[in-house]
């Protein structure tokens, strides 16, 4: 009896959340360090329940509520990020990946600043916010 030996390199994947682990060949895919700050994806959500709403997706906030299994208090908080000026939503999409440690910004500083009804002190607020991080 012969021995037969194969070479290469395999990595255990998962094809969605709980699904059975699926065998690829070659190496793991490389992540990025560190982690997307959670304002950054809170952001996201904000643009992208906008963007169901608008497109007819769900008939209003209180349905997104409902399906997302949170309380419309919660949605208005989400949202309320899209009454940030458009330069200071850009750069929440765009912070650095958080390698360690706390939050820098957290959704409870720029609720403040999204109910302020003039784009000009909201903007001198963020860069003193941005500054502390």
């Amino acid at each position: 009896m012969s021995t037969l030996t194969i070479g290469g390199t395999i990595h255990f994947g998962r094809e969605g959340r709980g699904a059975r682990k699926v065998i690829h060949d070659g190496a793991a895919p490389a992540s990025a360090p560190g982690r997307i700050p959670r304002i950054s994806r809170l952001m996201a959500l904000a643009i992208r329940l906008d963007e169901m709403v608008q497109e007819g997706e769900v008939a209003d906030y209180a349905e997104l509520a409902r399906l997302g299994h949170v309380t419309r208090a919660r949605i208005s908080q989400v949202t309320s990020l899209l009454y940030l000026a458009p330069a200071i939503q850009e750069e929440l999409l765009f912070l650095p990946r958080i390698e360690s440690g706390r939050e820098p910004i957290v959704l409870r500083d720029l609720l403040p600043i999204a109910a302020m009804p003039d784009w000009n002190l909201p903007l001198r607020k963020w860069k003193t916010l941005a500054k502390c991080t």
